[in-house]
């Protein structure tokens, strides 16, 4: 029987973007052209993984990932487990030591169940004013 959605799968995505480890792209997102992601700091679509992985590079992320102080979070969290594809839903923070208020926008994280665990097909990152 196959295995339903974790939310723990969410989770190794915020520790992703807390330790701006690039290593991790790979065990995360779809490693093919079919991947998309909209950020919240860039217009426009970014389409296939190697896209992808340069969008991660120009924030900071490297191999290995590296010590930083800002801080990702999301809170309000719904999924919705489809079988094959997972919808997850949230309100993501991002904290700068350099700012008092946290940037904060909605997040939609499309989920695809593949051979070897669930992937991350598309992102959609929006701001909150």
């Amino acid at each position: 029987m196959a295995q339903g959605f974790n939310v723990k799968i969410v989770d190794d995505w915020v520790k992703f973007w807390n330790t701006y480890d690039l290593n991790q792209v790979e065990k995360l997102f779809l490693k093919d052209g079919r991947v998309t992601y909209f950020s919240s700091e860039r217009q426009g679509v970014i389409k296939g993984y190697e896209a992808l992985v340069k969008h991660h590079e120009g924030f900071g992320f490297v191999k290995g990932g590296k010590t930083q102080p800002n801080k990702l979070w999301l809170e309000g969290m719904d999924v919705e487990d489809f079988g094959d594809s997972a919808i997850v839903c949230a309100v993501w923070f991002f904290k700068r030591p350099s700012s008092e208020t946290p940037q904060k926008g909605p997040v939609t994280i499309v989920y695809q169940r593949m051979p070897g665990g669930w992937l991350i097909a598309h992102a959609n990152f929006g701001n909150y004013k």
